[in-house]
């Protein structure tokens, strides 16, 4: 089998809100086509023009290489020499990054090609299921614009999660810190308030996590709120500094009794090393397309359980990166929760309508997918009106 055609779509919902924090509004899908007629599907989570350029964009030297004309009449299903070869020939303009992240829509299709071509998903193709089934967690993002209507949102949608089935859920809670413009202008420490009544809602049983989207400037600052939130029984919270600030994150990790969440933002497994080891970062959060595809994903989280970290992986786009987040995670001991947010929780119509056949969930967990591949196809309806030039 050979790889024929890659063709890379840019798909923007018609009504995208550029003051929001949501990255489902825009996406980046690739399809890989093959001689023997096998249609892969991946998509990455990085702004979609760059990726479309990075992949068509002709050789102009050997660390320069055009990743679409170097693919051509390779065979799909030598997945791990064609990741090493595009990493390598990619290292002057990609390396970390936007590059690696357009990667990972070319790995994901690969991978799904090469499920199709021997009737197995992906989860098998990664090895034997580690786990039978996996349990989702609800994504969830407030709306208002004052602190009342704020926390009523918020606890409304989790109490909306666990009658839908759910036994877990993240908050979105942002308020002030330097990414505030996607969230709440609020005093920060009123972030514990919000929480607790999150927490009243559905009460102790629930599992509960909390990004607060990097809202503090050092550690120190953070303490004086974080350590309100420790009796709240969080089960983890997430991005709390800049991701660059590794020591912070490991001041954190000493001296605050709760698990210290990151990776949605980091590209190869090199970065997740630093993250782990000297971030001390307890739950690593790779997202499948950003970081370079399921060979770059699985590679992330084998080093995780070397280290004894949890693996709670990101994914905030559509059915696709969902597919891929739980084919790895049932091939992943050390993965507790994906992130998952139904089609009825969500108001993009890119969650809604992009995949049909998507996985799903039946009492609380997901089980074993069987179909080959990624196991959903594109809807192309949705595709055709999403897409922009």
């Amino acid at each position: 089998m050979k790889i024929t055609d890659i063709v890379c779509h840019v798909l923007m919902i018609p009504d995208v809100q550029e003051g929001d924090s949501d990255s489902a509004q825009d996406n980046f899908v690739v399809e890989i086509h093959t001689d023997e007629g096998i249609v892969g599907i991946g998509e990455s989570d990085t702004n979609p023009w760059a990726a479309k350029a990075f992949i068509e964009s002709p050789t102009t030297h050997t660390m320069g290489i055009g990743i679409r004309e170097k693919l051509m009449g390779r065979d799909p299903m030598d997945i791990e020499s064609l990741w090493d070869m595009m990493y390598v020939g990619t290292m002057m303009p990609g390396r970390r990054g936007l590059g690696v992240s357009a990667i990972g829509a070319i790995d994901m299709a690969l991978w799904d090609i090469k499920g199709k071509a021997l009737g197995q998903p992906c989860w098998m193709l990664l090895g034997d299921a580690r786990q039978e089934t996996i349990r989702p967690y609800a994504s969830l993002q407030p709306d208002g614009g004052d602190l009342d209507t704020y926390t009523k949102s918020l606890r409304d949608w989790v109490v909306r999660a666990k009658e839908y089935g759910f036994t877990a859920a993240k908050l979105e809670v942002t308020l002030g810190g330097p990414y505030a413009h996607g969230g709440l202008d609020a005093p920060e420490e009123k972030t514990v308030d919000v929480v607790a009544a999150c927490r009243e809602a559905v009460g102790p049983d629930f599992t509960i996590m909390v990004d607060v989207q990097y809202a503090w400037q050092d550690a120190r600052q953070a303490m004086r709120t974080l350590k309100h939130l420790e009796p709240l029984d969080l089960f983890f919270l997430e991005t709390p500094l800049s991701i660059d600030d590794l020591e912070g994150y490991a001041y954190l990790h000493d001296n605050l009794d709760i698990r210290i969440a990151a990776g949605e933002w980091q590209t190869t497994r090199f970065e997740f090393i630093d993250l782990m080891d000297r971030g001390k970062i307890d739950v690593a959060q790779p997202d499948v397309g950003r970081v370079g595809g399921l060979t770059e994903a699985q590679r992330v989280c084998r080093l995780a359980e070397d280290r004894g970290r949890l693996i709670v992986p990101h994914c905030w786009k559509s059915g696709i990166g969902i597919a891929a987040s739980a084919h790895m995670a049932f091939n992943t001991a050390n993965c507790p929760y994906i992130e998952f947010l139904p089609a009825e929780l969500c108001h993009s119509v890119m969650r809604k309508e992009l995949v049909a056949d998507e996985i799903s969930i039946e009492d609380g967990v997901i089980g074993l997918p069987t179909k080959p591949g990624l196991g959903v196809e594109l809807n192309r309806e949705c595709l055709e009106r999403l897409k922009v030039e």
